[in-house]
This record gives structure tokens, C-alpha cells and sequence, in this order.
């Protein structure tokens, strides 16, 4: 399949690593989404919604995102989505909670949980 997978969800990557091409990065919620804008600069497309779920951004570390493994010209549909979440992001701040071990492991099964869904309906099209 024509996927990439950017995560900084140990789960997300452990789970999908024999199946897609994972690249699991030790960074922020916001860094993954910069990391998805640079790639779509770069000529790839965002295959997968930056903002899906009901988690606020500043709610959960977490985010995995799908993007294409290919080089194109500039979408400016995924360009315009990112800029948005980042925006999202930018607007709701930096998380005030204490997430203890236990509550960042059911956000990566949230996380895991979304993109997982989105790889699914990624093999119907």
C-alpha cells in the first residue's frame, strides 16, 4: 500500500511496523503535525485527517497521521489542512493535566484506535 505512517505512538509503530512503513519520532503532539507540513511541502499528501477523534489536541501527547509514500507536486488540500491543525493546535495551548503512565497508555490506544480505522477505510479506495 502507498502509506506512510508518522507517529510518536510506540503502539501505533509496534503494531504496524511489519505492515507499512512506520516512522516513530520521540516528539510533541504539534512537532508530528510540523513533521506531516514539512512532508507536504516536500510533495506528499495527508491521507489521513490531522484533527480526527474527539481528543483536543492539548488533551493527548499522541498523534499518528498517514501520508503517501510518494512525491508529487504540492497539494494545496493538504496544505491547508495541516496549516489548520496546527493553527488547532496553537489555539487550545499546552496540556495543564498531570498524565500519569496509565493515562498516556489509553491515549495511544485512542490514538492507535483512529489511525487504525483510518487504515482501514485507506484499503477501500
Amino acid at each position: 500500500m502507498n502509506v506512510r505512517i508518522i507517529t510518536n505512538n510506540r503502539m501505533v509503530a509496534d503494531r504496524f511496523k511489519d505492515s507499512y512503513t512506520v516512522e516513530l519520532y520521540d516528539i510533541s503532539y504539534r512537532d508530528i503535525l510540523i513533521k506531516a507540513r514539512d512532508c507536504i511541502h516536500e510533495g506528499y499528501r495527508l491521507l489521513s485527517h490531522p484533527l480526527s477523534g474527539s481528543v483536543k489536541p492539548n488533551e493527548t501527547p499522541y498523534k499518528s497521521l498517514l501520508i503517501s509514500k510518494e512525491k508529487k507536486s504540492l497539494d494545496l488540500d493538504s496544505l491547508r489542512i495541516i496549516e489548520g491543525a496546527i493553527a488547532t493546535c496553537d489555539k487550545f495551548g499546552q496540556n495543564r493535566f498531570r498524565l500519569t503512565e496509565s493515562i498516556c497508555e489509553d491515549f495511544m490506544i485512542i490514538d492507535l484506535s483512529l489511525i487504525s480505522g483510518a487504515l482501514s477505510e485507506s484499503t477501500k479506495v
